[in-house]
């Protein structure tokens, strides 16, 4: 019984340590200009999965070869294609999903 006791004790002890520290952490420092919110971050990453399983559903792109990546709303897309047509249907699709401000289209035409 003791045991418990003293295990309870010290979790409370530590969540309180914990709770204090992350605090000061956040108090003390102020975050950097170029940092994004969680809300942000959150949007960027529902960008990134929803433009990404748009160009894995669409028919006229072959998308097994490009990268994803979103900030503050604008999508990079890094990797290779086959054509300049997948090229230029890949940014249309992103283009199409909502959140996205511009698509920076860096997708290379693999030599055939």
């Amino acid at each position: 019984m003791k045991t418990i006791q003293l295990l309870k004790t010290a979790g409370s002890i530590a969540c309180v340590a914990f709770a204090l520290n992350a605090t000061a952490q956040t108090s003390t420092s102020p975050p950097p200009a170029t940092s994004e919110s969680i809300g942000q971050h959150i949007d960027d990453s529902t960008i990134t999965t929803k433009a990404k399983a748009d160009l894995l559903a669409a028919k006229n792109v072959k998308s097994t070869h490009i990268h994803v990546k979103t900030q503050h709303g604008v999508v990079w897309l890094t990797g290779t294609v086959p054509s300049a047509d997948d090229k230029a249907a890949a940014e249309q699709v992103v283009q199409g999903v909502d959140g996205v401000s511009s698509v920076k289209n860096h997708l290379k035409i693999a030599a055939e």
